[in-house]
């Protein structure tokens, strides 16, 4: 890219108000769902709300990060921040849980394009140890979206209508566009790009059919079933095709090579590992300090936030370290963090203080931050031009593929857990008896005995959780060993 016409920060101002229209969306629905569910009805498919936002926006950011290679980086980002707020204005006017499905699946369409082309254009126009600190800055988005993102969705559904949850994007997504558009000149494409439509069309069913077995397996249908099983099937088949497809393919939808680099392989493999992680913690530390600790939602919120106030920290401080001290260095320190984080919540008891509780998801928050931004800056210098788009989105991809993967395991941690805990001790509840226990005013209608015996499965079930979480940070160690060991970017 030619820096000398292209306005950097201008540009960079457009792309962290793309990055925060689109991770603000991930914690602003959660406020608003109920009243959504109260209005339109069909509670038996809210879980669908937010799995079609997440399936859609996974899949398709391997695919856009190499059509950003193909064809450029300002035409995908214009189609997908455009997807993204046709559904959004869409989801404003579902008068049907089935058309809000459908109009989040056209939301996550886009919002797979707008990450990694953020991300993707700041390491094109920054270099060296500009694009370290840029990307680090770019880390804070996530954080500062994470926290006002739940208080912008209750403002909003108490004053104006849920309906500006998703309309709220629009101005935002509308500017970015128009940033981009004048202050972003690429160079002239010359040659006509090759599409691998094989690929791309294999890449697509294969991740399909694996993200929807991870998401609806042992609720849509059982895990041993016939629709598990044919899932599986073509997910395995598809990839044995895509790999000698891939193999042939004049330019390739995801050259095979770009894993024979170690920092890529193994930064990518932690990546997926921390998705892991991050997916267990937003997930079961709030059940953790409203069910068993009998705190408020708004004090499990705070115990989460410190992972959204630890990450750009640590972000920002990485992009300024890693040019000196490297990638090596720095992700075996985040690595660190992440073990003492996860350990410390092994530990944890009800008597504690949610504020001890908050400081150790700080602690898993600063890990974070310094491995996430290490691996982009280090595996976009390792590549070209014409490979970073597609080496971008296979980082982002693994940690996204890491919270799908996540919240399939520790789920069914969970609720192997809880399941066994309630049967061998012969009392006749099930599983829905933990909706009662995490609501504040239904708690109230258990006795003493009830509530001490349920408060301890579900501590039993989510320190689980808390032990897979510390096994796979300790995984993640010992593969940043496999990182080169060398200063600078």
């Amino acid at each position: 890219m030619n820096s000398k016409v292209t306005k950097r920060s201008f540009v960079l101002i457009a792309i962290m108000l793309a990055m925060f229209m689109s991770a603000v969306e991930a914690t602003i629905i959660a406020t608003a769902m109920p009243t959504i569910t109260a209005e339109l009805g069909g509670f038996s498919r809210y879980s669908w709300a937010f799995s079609a936002y997440l399936l859609m926006s996974t899949i398709m950011v391997l695919i856009y990060g190499k059509l950003a290679d193909l064809f450029g980086r300002k035409i995908i980002f214009y189609i997908g921040v455009s997807l993204f707020l046709i559904g959004s204005f869409l989801c404003g006017f579902a008068d049907s849980m089935e058309q809000l499905i459908v109009f989040r699946l056209i939301q996550g369409l886009g919002a797979g394009a707008v990450q990694p082309m953020a991300t993707i254009i700041i390491g094109d126009i920054y270099q060296g140890n500009d694009r370290a600190k840029i990307q680090g800055y770019l880390s804070s988005v996530w954080g500062i979206s994470a926290v006002s993102g739940p208080a912008i969705g209750g403002i909003l559904v108490e004053t104006i209508g849920w309906e500006y949850v998703f309309w709220v994007n629009i101005p935002i997504g509308i500017i970015s566009m128009i940033g981009i558009a004048l202050y972003l000149h690429e160079p002239v494409q010359k040659s006509k790009p090759i599409v691998d439509y094989k690929g791309a069309l294999l890449l697509a069913a294969i991740l399909s059919s694996l993200l929807f077995w991870l998401v609806e397996g042992g609720q849509t249908f059982p895990w041993i079933s016939i629709a598990s099983f044919a899932l599986l099937f073509i997910a395995i088949v598809g990839f044995y095709v895509f790999v000698k497809v891939e193999r042939k393919a004049i330019d390739p939808f995801m050259p095979l090579s770009i894993w024979k680099n170690k920092t890529i392989l193994f930064a990518n493999v932690i990546s997926f590992f921390t998705g892991v992680i991050l997916i267990g913690l937003s997930s079961y530390l709030p059940m953790y300090v409203t069910g068993v600790m009998e705190q408020k939602a708004i004090i499990a919120g705070f115990t989460l936030t410190s992972v959204s106030i630890g990450w750009p920290l640590a972000s920002t401080i990485a992009g300024r370290l890693l040019p000196k001290y490297g990638t090596y260095k720095l992700s075996f320190v985040g690595t660190l963090f992440l073990m003492v984080g996860t350990f410390s919540f092994v530990l944890i008891s009800l008597t504690l203080s949610p504020i001890i509780i908050a400081c150790c998801s700080f602690l898993v928050g600063i890990g974070m931050g310094l491995t996430s931004t290490s691996f982009i800056v280090t595996i976009q210098g390792a590549v070209g031009h014409e490979l970073r788009g597609v080496v971008t989105a296979s980082n982002l991809f693994m940690r996204n593929f890491g919270n799908t993967v996540g919240a399939a395991l520790l789920g069914m941690i969970v609720n192997h857990s809880l399941s066994e805990y309630l049967k061998n001790d012969g009392q006749l509840y099930n599983l829905s008896i933990v909706d009662k226990l995490l609501d504040e005013e239904k708690r109230k209608t258990f006795s003493i005995e009830q509530l001490s015996y349920l408060q301890i499965g579900l501590d039993q079930a989510l320190h689980a959780v808390f032990i897979a979480s510390f096994i796979f940070a300790l995984i993640s160690f010992v593969f940043v060993f496999g990182i080169p060991k060398k200063k600078g970017i």
